[in-house]
């Protein structure tokens, strides 16, 4: 029997470029950015058992996300700072699929990419209709206890997700949260050895 091909329907590019948070400007501003693919969910309205057909179409889909990403900031792969991920299923799929999306492979695309990146990705999914919103959860490259890049960024588009189709979203950005101030490690105190701190 063969495998299903991997049929995308179409690529989203989100950029957040923050100049002003609370009464105080921010410079330089702080950037997100977001991109999301939209494609076919071949096993819509089918309960099966192996999911292993996401494992490889997320690294795939990884490697062109994360690049789309970072090439919308218009920074080097080293200058990343903060990653996440998220997916949606229509209303035929599963969180599962969203799970098998995000959770064994994509780690490996985005980290190969960027040159590193040993905290855990912060990752999201829910099921919903077009135009259903994701926050796509944010954090640190290199250590979860990052305080000021605690964040997330909202991801929405309007004819998508399909009740047969699954959006798969990679986040980055180049900085932390607009005036952080809540303590916490910092960037500069970063030790990189577990993830953490």
């Amino acid at each position: 029997m063969t495998q299903p091909t991997l049929q995308i329907r179409s690529y989203h590019i989100f950029v957040e470029e923050c100049h002003l948070d609370g009464l105080k400007p921010v410079s330089p501003p702080t950037r997100k950015a977001a991109a999301a693919a939209v494609f076919k969910n071949p096993y819509a309205g089918v309960y099966q058992e192996d999911l292993s057909l996401f494992y490889a179409w997320s690294e795939e889909l990884g490697a062109i996300l994360t690049a789309k990403a970072a090439n919308a900031l218009g920074i080097k792969p080293h200058e990343v700072q903060s990653y996440g991920k998220a997916a949606i299923a229509g209303l035929k799929g599963e969180r599962e699929h969203c799970a098998a999306l995000m959770h064994p492979s994509l780690g490996k695309p985005i980290r190969q990419f960027i040159g590193g990146g040993k905290a855990l990705l912060p990752s999201a999914k829910k099921i919903g209709g077009p135009g259903t919103a994701i926050d796509l959860p944010l954090g640190h490259k290199d250590a979860a206890f990052v305080r000021s890049h605690f964040d997330a960024m909202e991801v929405r588009i309007s004819d998508a997700p399909s009740d047969d189709e699954l959006i798969l979203i990679v986040g980055l950005t180049d900085s932390g949260r607009p005036h952080a101030r809540v303590g916490g490690l910092l960037v500069s105190e970063i030790k990189g050895e577990d993830g953490l701190r």
